[in-house]
């Protein structure tokens, strides 16, 4: 018994083997305090903290040296930068934009919140990613077995999508309507069940407001179809009632003639893109029948297109001697001249 104890201190006094290996920190340790279990937790001691303190210096210097980038990418021009010259940001450059030019100033935050989501959306992947990897790689400094931490992860990551797909899926759908340019401040649009002009665009909730002023806050995930009424270019629609004894051709040369002075004048004519078409009889109902006039314009300026014109034709069918439908239910008894 003895005998037994004592080879054990003399095995737990033997330095240990480490200390022969070159350039290794057991040697220097035990080279240093000539203590053999300091040499011997060289490696927990000063090895393994030095590199975890490394990976975390890494990670935090990667993590803030691409969110610099993002942001660089993601800047639009401040005010004595060229604010309302229109420059695009770096990071939307590559991707399509179909902001329609009559925005004017307003393009400048459409492409400024654009901008803002999608910078934002990368340095929140920027930072699960670099984080992520560095947790790993500590763990493995540790020796810990990542199997079943990774196993677990992905049971939860499971659970959690199951039970916020809702959320998810406004975030992706968010992220594709950003990506894609479907629409953004300033545009008229119909989701469904709002109409009206968007105010603010992000990646869960698209701000609409109607013309009421009525504000609506509308899911992105909820939004199975969107129609743009300020993309590329709009056409102006008039249609114009008329009483069933009308002349047509006459009727048509009328409005042919009212609409091409009408465009020209200086209120319209920076709207309009090309000369207005009258296609004829559009409709017949047993009141009336319909002319139809159509203008090809700038988009978002169709309504205001419409009102003047509409006015004007109206005004010019009537100089004409052109009778409005039931005209005859309106007109004066004789002998009742007021």
């Amino acid at each position: 018994m003895e005998r037994s104890t004592r080879r054990v201190k003399q095995l737990l006094s033997d330095p240990p083997d480490c200390i022969n290996e070159a350039g290794t920190w057991c040697q220097q340790i035990w080279r240093i305090t000539g203590n053999e279990w300091l040499a011997g937790s060289a490696d927990w001691l000063v090895a393994k903290p030095l590199r975890i303190l490394l990976i975390v210096v890494a990670a935090v210097l990667a993590r803030y040296l691409i969110r610099k980038l993002i942001d660089r990418l993601t800047r639009t021009p401040a005010n004595g930068e060229g604010d309302g010259d229109g420059r695009i940001p770096a990071l939307l450059r590559p991707l399509r934009e179909r902001a329609p030019e009559v925005l004017g100033p307003a393009v400048i935050e459409r492409r400024r919140q654009r901008a803002k989501t999608i910078g934002s959306v990368l340095r929140s992947l920027t930072t699960a990613v670099v984080y992520g990897l560095a947790v790993v790689l500590i763990l493995g400094e540790l020796g810990i077995n990542l199997a079943p931490i990774l196993a677990s992860a992905g049971i939860v990551g499971v659970a959690l999508g199951f039970g916020a797909q809702n959320l998810v899926r406004d975030f992706l759908s968010g992220i594709f309507m950003m990506l894609e340019d479907q629409y953004g401040v300033g545009d008229i649009v119909d989701v469904g069940e709002a109409v009206g002009e968007v105010e603010s665009v992000g990646l869960r909730i698209t701000t609409l407001r109607d013309i009421n002023g009525t504000v609506w806050y509308v899911r992105n995930g909820e939004v199975l179809r969107v129609g743009n009424s300020s993309q590329g270019y709009a056409v102006a629609v008039v249609d114009i009632p008329l009483s069933y004894n009308t002349d047509v051709a006459k009727a048509t040369a009328v409005l042919q003639d009212v609409a091409s002075n009408a465009v020209s004048g200086p209120d319209l004519a920076p709207d309009v893109l090309e000369p207005p078409q009258v296609l004829g009889v559009e409709n017949v109902t047993p009141e009336s029948m319909q002319l139809r006039l159509t203008v090809k314009v700038r988009p978002g300026r169709q309504w205001a297109v419409q009102r003047a014109l509409r006015a004007d034709v109206m005004q010019a069918l009537e100089r004409a001697g052109f009778q409005p439908p039931l005209g005859r239910f309106f007109t004066t008894p004789p002998g009742n001249g007021a």
